[in-house]
């Protein structure tokens, strides 16, 4: 990127990856606009060209938690996560959360990207009693999990947050997957004023409908907007414009804090049925 003279970047997409990347651009002056890093370590570091045009995991995690503990009301919690930035952050967050409102977290467990076996994980929490499992990670390891969980017999709700809310998790969970708790980006493909731009991203076989399509479209505008407000290219003024300005975007009116977080951004709990679709939970 920096090598080919690139100046601005929507992306990237996993934490891990974001993080690092993030270095190197404040370092040569890139401006970088992630849709879809949610670790709130991105942008606690002071400086001056990362921005994200999603939520924090420090507002999604006890969204999820409140929704565990005031609407589902489990007796005993797992909360089990795949040791990495992402996902082990918004699992401890979660856990605070729950124990906070008084809900038994039985197990705290971290397990291996990649692992394919799950059956000694699945035991423990039927030996615990377990009702309900929260997973902090990606689509392809609770995808496995919530497969051999349903085929061991473990009978517990499931909920993850955005980095499991894809259509794949129901290829590889199939039935399993119906029921699971999602916390995502507001559906902005749902939304009347978006219709235009839906029929557009289906006329380039697209799918509207991904968590992070909206806002990585966002941030482009964001972006071309920040340009003509600077009335200049050059990246450190570009910032400051985004800092300093309100941008209507598809997902609402976008306006920055110091850190280059959103200033309201607010994570919705959806149910994910085994044929991909998602429906918003319901709140009694």
């Amino acid at each position: 990127m920096v090598n080919d003279g690139v100046k601005f970047v929507v992306g990237h997409l996993c934490s891990s990856s974001t993080q690092p990347a993030s270095d190197i651009y404040e370092d040569e002056g890139i401006i970088m606009i992630t849709p879809a890093a949610t670790s709130p370590e991105i942008t606690s570091r002071g400086y001056k060209m990362v921005f994200r045009t999603i939520g924090l995991d420090s507002a999604q995690g006890p969204a999820a938690g409140e929704y565990i503990a005031k609407q589902v009301k489990p007796k005993i919690v797992a909360v089990i996560h795949d040791k990495q930035q992402y996902g082990e952050g918004i699992a401890t967050a979660v856990k605070q959360t729950l124990e906070k409102d008084g809900v038994k977290v039985a197990l705290f467990e971290g397990i291996n990207a990649g692992d394919k076996d799950f059956s000694s994980l699945i035991a423990k929490m039927k030996q615990a009693n377990v009702d309900f499992v929260y997973y902090g990670g990606y689509h392809p390891e609770l995808g496995l999990i919530l497969r051999q969980a349903q085929e061991k017999g473990l009978k517990a709700g499931f909920m993850g947050p955005e980095g499991v809310g894809n259509a794949s998790i129901s290829q590889i969970a199939q039935d399993a997957s119906e029921g699971l708790l999602v916390t995502l980006p507001k559906s902005f493909d749902q939304d009347p004023a978006n219709k235009a731009l839906v029929e557009a991203f289906k006329a380039k076989k697209e799918d509207p409908s991904g968590p992070f399509v909206f806002p990585a479209y966002a941030a482009v505008e964001v972006i071309a907007d920040g340009i003509k407000a600077a009335k200049s290219e050059d990246t450190a003024k570009v910032a400051e414009a985004i800092r300093a300005g309100t941008f209507k975007t598809p997902t609402g009116d976008l306006s920055f804090d110091a850190k280059g977080d959103l200033k309201d951004f607010k994570f919705v709990v959806y149910t994910w049925h085994k044929d991909g679709t998602k429906t918003e939970a319901p709140v009694k």
